[in-house]
């Protein structure tokens, strides 16, 4: 029996014949090494029920972000658990989202019955943020930015997100700031001067360490009453044993991100002109990832009859038809990739 709901993110190899996966923002280094001898070794821990308060990687977690209280930490099963949660724990009545973004952050917000208003961005600024977002701030209770953002990889530039912190302090407004693609650039999270009371930090080893199975993110709140708040919402066991284990291995990692951001960077760069010398039009990202458009409009089609899966874009608000996402990968499969794409569009 086949299964009729479209998939509304990328990373299904399921119902699909795929030989080169570039829907899927993962490391293109893949799961570290140590992490999958980690994982081997404790085998047996499997047969017991995690620790509900995942102590030691809370405690690995407060040691890489500089000391960061493990009070103020979270951890969840991926980040998309994390927003539900956050969302469920504060039931906010309206909330601002950029558009386009990660679907997740809508999808929670109007599954508690939240009224939600976009704040989009255009083509003519390559999908940056603009300083008029801190007018659309005063009348909610939520806003989520993703820096950078999904789907275009923009980071929000760090004057302009201060003072997006400030307007939310000044309005009562809770923000949600996710840094899941954050360390793909080489740059540092936001908060590293301080993190007020009503700012939360979103992370996740789903892409950095490519460990989308194994489902592992965590929140950093500006404050311990936000962490317990969240906590309280959701399952006990939202991080299972082998996900706790593989955090704590892929913490231990030196040098594993230095290298991920240099080949990334080169990678990238490469992937922008092969995609530009075949006619799509390529924006400007500091991720591992790239927003195109081409008028090639069946293009996620054509490239699945050659085994090669991208992100159609079509369903964000703010894009439409001709607007797709792929992952930076290994040089050989960006070369696939973009000779594909050539004998698309003839």
């Amino acid at each position: 029996m086949s299964n009729n709901i479209k998939n509304p993110h990328g990373g299904d190899i399921y119902s699909r014949q795929v030989q080169y996966d570039f829907s899927a923002n993962l490391n293109l280094l893949g799961l570290p090494a140590s992490v999958r001898k980690a994982l081997v070794e404790h085998m047996d821990a499997f047969a017991h029920y995690p620790d509900i308060h995942c102590t030691e990687l809370k405690q690995a977690i407060a040691e890489r972000e500089h000391l960061f209280p493990t009070e103020h930490i979270v951890c969840g099963n991926g980040a998309a658990d994390l927003i539900y949660r956050t969302v469920q724990a504060f039931s906010p009545r309206r909330a601002l989202v950029i558009a386009p973004t990660f679907s997740e952050y809508e999808r929670a917000l109007k599954s508690f019955h939240c009224e939600v208003e976009h704040y989009l961005t255009y083509e003519r600024d390559a999908f940056c943020l603009r300083e008029d977002i801190l007018n659309k701030i005063p009348g909610k209770d939520m806003l989520f930015v993703c820096s950078p953002n999904n789907p275009v990889g923009n980071v929000v530039p760090s004057a302009l997100m201060e003072r997006i912190t400030e307007q939310c302090a000044v309005c009562g407004t809770r923000l949600v700031r996710d840094e899941c693609f954050m360390d793909f650039t080489g740059r540092d999270s936001f908060w590293r001067t301080s993190l007020p009371g009503h700012v939360m930090i979103l992370k996740a080893f789903t892409k950095i360490y490519a460990m989308a199975g194994l489902r592992l993110g965590y929140l950093l709140c500006g404050s311990a009453e936000t962490a317990r708040k969240i906590e309280t919402c959701g399952q006990c066991w939202s991080v299972s044993v082998p996900a706790q284990i593989a955090g704590e291995a892929a913490l231990r990692e030196t040098g594993y991100i230095a290298r991920t951001v240099r080949l990334v960077a080169a990678e990238r760069a490469y992937l922008t002109r092969s995609l530009q010398e075949a006619g799509c039009r390529v924006y400007p990202s500091e991720a591992n990832f790239l927003l195109f458009r081409c008028d090639c409009h069946d293009l996620e089609e054509r490239l699945l009859q050659e085994g090669i899966a991208i992100r159609d874009c079509s369903d964000y608000i703010g894009l439409g038809r001709g607007y797709f996402r792929v992952a930076v990968r290994t040089h050989e499969e960006n070369t696939a990739l973009t000779e594909a794409v050539r004998r698309c569009m003839g």
